[in-house]
């Protein structure tokens, strides 16, 4: 075996090696999530807050997430990908204890600005490494992250349900699964590749307008985060008013879209593989479509759980193959993988209030009419997808936010 050979074999098991590191991240991330969620009630009552202003509170983590998202490429060049990583995992995992030690409205939506801020600079940063494992494979891996990104926010939320059942103080509970959560995020750093900038290289900007490429791919993402966000906040609420459901139906409604949608995004990387990722998003348009005309054409709460079924499958692999067509599109792909995740967070901080100011101006079936608009757009606007190729773009991609550069060992 030559040198040459034992160099690419090498460099084949480090990549290997780094695609289930940065699964483990995205678990990582998903949990602190799912912990956050479950534990909002304790929050609410420890800060004193109404519900009002508990919503006014929740729109600051997409606050935080989008002005702080556009530094993660200056980070990553400045450290490396794999330290840049670390720290702001690090920084997201323990951000965590913020919110339950608020004892105030305004200490709580300072601490949630903090809890966004590093949940954006961090989403940033896995992203582009996940793109850069899945250019350097030559095959689709982005839907299985964030499928496990689903099941880490499903494991999270399942230790808060236990906790919150006992009884338990949410400042202890988010202590210790702040500092389990860290642990388990070094860890799992150690493995994702070290990519770094060249030395001669200008440093992205700190702060700056997405590239083109970022505006219409964030579009599509735009159309299925929206999707995605009303039927998670709303159909319960869709079933109990519209179709006379009972609570706990009402309540297995969002169960079931948040499932369809882990075991899609799992599922959906061979899919992808096979039909290509526009395609892909295509027949996902078609689905969605379709479960969005179930949904508002219904008469029953059976019939209408399967149509946010549909709407769940549809549009569960379009935010992964977004940021994987933005890292593709262009030399920059930590700048435009944050130009679309800025989109995406807007998408979800505007389609819950959206959803209900149109519904209280007209009805919830017309609201979903809008959402199975957006669900056909996915339709049309999947060819912005196609932006370059895996094996091109290996070679251009190197440290998030910078041009080629070669894994470390």
């Amino acid at each position: 075996m030559t040198t040459d050979s034992a160099e690419t074999v090498f460099g084949a098991e480090q990549v290997k090696r780094a695609r289930f590191a940065v699964a483990a991240v995205f678990t990582v991330h998903g949990a602190v999530t799912g912990s956050f969620a479950t534990r909002v009630p304790w929050i609410q009552d420890h800060a004193g807050v109404s519900a009002g202003q508990l919503g006014l509170a929740l729109a600051f983590p997409a606050i935080g997430a989008s002005l702080a998202m556009p530094l993660a490429g200056a980070i990553s060049h400045r450290f490396g990908a794999r330290t840049a990583l670390r720290g702001l995992l690090a920084l997201w995992t323990l951000a965590l204890v913020l919110p339950a030690l608020a004892p105030n409205l305004l200490t709580l939506c300072a601490a949630l600005l903090v809890y966004g801020a590093s949940a954006g600079m961090s989403d940033v940063a896995m992203n582009a490494l996940g793109v850069e494992v899945e250019n350097r494979l030559d095959r689709s891996i982005m839907s299985g992250l964030h499928g496990m990104w689903s099941a880490g926010a499903l494991l999270g939320s399942a230790a808060g349900t236990v906790a919150a059942h006992l009884g338990t103080d949410a400042r202890l509970h988010h202590t210790v699964a702040a500092l389990a959560l860290t642990v388990l995020g070094l860890i799992a750093c150690q493995g994702v590749l070290d990519l770094r900038s060249e030395p001669d290289e200008e440093p992205p900007p700190r702060f700056t307008l997405p590239p083109r490429s970022a505006l219409v791919i964030g579009a599509v993402g735009f159309c299925a985060v929206f999707a995605e966000g009303a039927s998670l906040d709303w159909s319960a609420v869709y079933l109990r008013d519209i179709m006379d459901s009972s609570a706990g139906l009402a309540a297995a409604s969002t169960t079931a879209f948040a499932l369809t949608m882990a075991v899609a995004r799992i599922a959906g990387d061979r899919v992808v593989d096979w039909w290509g990722a526009v395609r892909t998003v295509r027949v996902g348009g078609v689905l969605a479509t379709a479960g969005g005309l179930l949904v508002v054409t219904s008469p029953n709460s059976v019939l209408a759980m399967c149509g946010f079924g549909l709407l769940g499958l549809g549009v569960a692999v379009v935010v992964p193959l977004a940021f994987a067509a933005a890292g593709r599109s262009g030399p920059n792909p930590s700048q435009a993988i944050a130009g679309v995740a800025t989109i995406t967070y807007t998408s979800g901080l505007i389609a819950p209030s959206a959803i209900g100011s149109l519904a209280e101006a007209t009805s919830l079936i017309v609201s979903f009419g809008l959402v199975t608009v957006l669900a056909a757009g996915l339709v049309l606007g999947a060819g912005v997808l196609r932006a370059g190729n895996r094996r091109g773009a290996a070679k251009r991609v190197g440290a998030p936010g910078t041009a080629a550069a070669e894994p470390r060992a």
